[in-house]
């Protein structure tokens, strides 16, 4: 997901990360030679390129786990409102046979199984349900659908509580992929910061200059009418801050971008760049069309969108607004048509 080899902040972090030179092959001729001196300044460069990707891997699994809390969310809705339900259904039941046994009482004693109606144990009363053949055939068959109603919502019980505790384990791995995320940005920026004042300047004339104008994207045209909406949902994106875990309107990373983009016109697509790639048929990058989804390097962890004529917009880094890019930018390029 991220930028190529760079990791948006959260919303609360210094754009200072952003001021990061790219590091890619682009950027660096865009800077041009470093004099050999300045070897360590290289060293730090190198270190910092490590740091976003690694980075935006991990913002990728918070991608995917942040995603996977909000299916368990669901989930964990519905089934409370299914037990809900059970258990109004079951109380009606019990009301009713309460009748009847009201109505016994009154012609002069309870039946034992009606009894058992009543007991604060209700696997006791599953477990006495035995006695039903004291009872007439139609209050037998009420108590018997007591029975398995009162067996169904111990079983969504259980399995609610299940859901529950992967929900909480889902928020952890949230968390934790958060800690990983800011502890590289932080050190990132601290390299940064310990720059020269020249080679900072130079950072962050790089990570800036990315063309947020509208370059020559040729006379081709989107495969299909939502490709074709979603390409402009990009487009409208332009000059819109990368932020980590974002999928618009105001900020995005990566495969926000792509999400939010999609989503304008009417197609769901999955949170992550891993997932996006498979999120349609696979064309040959010389094949691609405006609209297409690019991922990037073997594990898919960068994604953007083809323009035409060799341009790409995506969600860089932190620091660089959303904008339009060559291509192969990143090496391990793969084209995607939704």
């Amino acid at each position: 997901m991220g930028f190529h080899r760079r990791l948006a902040s959260p919303s609360g972090f210094n754009r200072g990360a952003g001021a990061a030179l790219c590091v890619l092959s682009a950027a660096a001729a865009a800077l041009g030679a470093v004099p050999a001196t300045a070897a360590p300044h290289d060293d730090t460069r190198a270190e910092v390129d490590r740091l976003y990707e690694e980075a935006e891997k991990a913002t990728e699994a918070f991608n995917k786990a942040d995603e996977n809390a909000d299916a368990l969310r669901e989930e964990v809705d519905e089934a409370q409102d299914r037990i809900a339900r059970q258990q109004e259904r079951i109380n009606t039941m019990r009301d009713a046979l309460g009748s009847l046994a009201g109505a016994q009482y009154r012609a002069g004693g309870l039946d034992p199984s009606l009894a058992l109606l009543f007991s604060d144990d209700p696997d006791d009363y599953l477990d006495k349900a035995a006695v039903l053949d004291r009872i007439g055939v139609h209050q037998a068959g009420e108590l018997k659908d007591l029975q398995t109603a009162m067996r169904e919502i111990a079983q969504d019980r259980t399995e609610a509580s299940g859901k529950l505790g992967e929900l909480e384990k889902s928020r952890k791995a949230v968390a934790s992929h958060k800690r990983s995320i800011e502890k590289k940005l932080a050190r990132a920026r601290q390299l940064l910061n310990a720059l020269p004042s020249g080679e900072r300047a130079a950072y962050d004339r790089a990570s800036r200059s990315g063309r947020a104008d509208m370059p020559d994207l040729g006379n081709a045209a989107p495969p299909s009418a939502r490709a074709a909406a979603a390409v402009a949902a990009a487009r409208s994106a332009l000059g819109k801050p990368y932020v980590w875990g974002a999928n618009g309107p105001s900020g995005f990373d990566c495969s926000g971008l792509m999400q939010w983009s999609y989503a304008q016109a009417g197609v769901s697509l999955p949170r992550t760049s891993q997932a996006q790639r498979y999120a349609g048929r696979q064309v040959p990058l010389s094949q691609a069309q405006p609209g297409d989804l690019v991922t990037y390097r073997s594990d898919a962890s960068h994604v953007a969108m083809y323009m035409g004529n060799g341009q790409v917009i995506h969600a860089p880094y932190p620091g660089a607004p959303v904008r339009y890019d060559p291509v192969h930018m990143i090496p391990g390029a793969t084209a995607t048509r939704v």
